[in-house]
């Protein structure tokens, strides 16, 4: 399929999220053209802030692959991706990143894509949430562990 193909097919997946009560955001993962995953917002319909169309869509593509990472893939999202969905597809290594409305488009249409990508340029202290570092010493302890092991998977 052509670049054009995959995101109309992106887009449509946005349409019939809406139509079922879902965000109006879809994604589709493909490898040379070749589609490997698909999938639709689905935040409200599971109760799962999470459920994104990009991170629905690469969980279904690691699972197919039985592997987390999508070296290879591109990603066709109906809308640019939110911080979390960007920070899933780093994770998940997607070579190249397509994408219809923009963060501003998402705004003005309810969505906070836009708030959060400047709450992150924001100094710590300054966020509308606070984060508060706790028991850093505790948590450092399962970091040596993940350093000394010999079997660790790195990704």
């Amino acid at each position: 399929m052509t670049h054009e193909e995959l995101m109309r097919r992106a887009c449509r997946l946005s349409e019939e999220s809406v139509k079922k009560g879902g965000g109006p955001f879809g994604a589709v993962i493909a490898r040379h053209g070749v589609v490997v995953a698909e999938a639709s917002n689905s935040v409200t319909i599971d109760n799962d802030p999470t459920a994104h169309a990009e991170v629905n869509a690469i969980r279904t593509a690691c699972q197919r692959l039985r592997t987390f990472s999508l070296e290879g893939c591109e990603i066709f999202c109906s809308c640019e991706p939110c911080p979390m969905c960007l920070g899933a597809i780093y994770w998940a290594r997607i070579d190249k990143i397509y994408y219809a409305n923009n963060r501003k488009d998402a705004a003005t249409i309810g969505f906070s894509d836009d708030f959060i990508y400047e709450e992150i340029l924001r100094d710590m202290s300054g966020r509308e949430k606070p984060i508060i570092e706790l028991l850093p010493e505790e948590g450092r302890k399962a970091f040596a562990m993940w350093q000394e092991s010999k079997a660790k998977t790195t990704y």
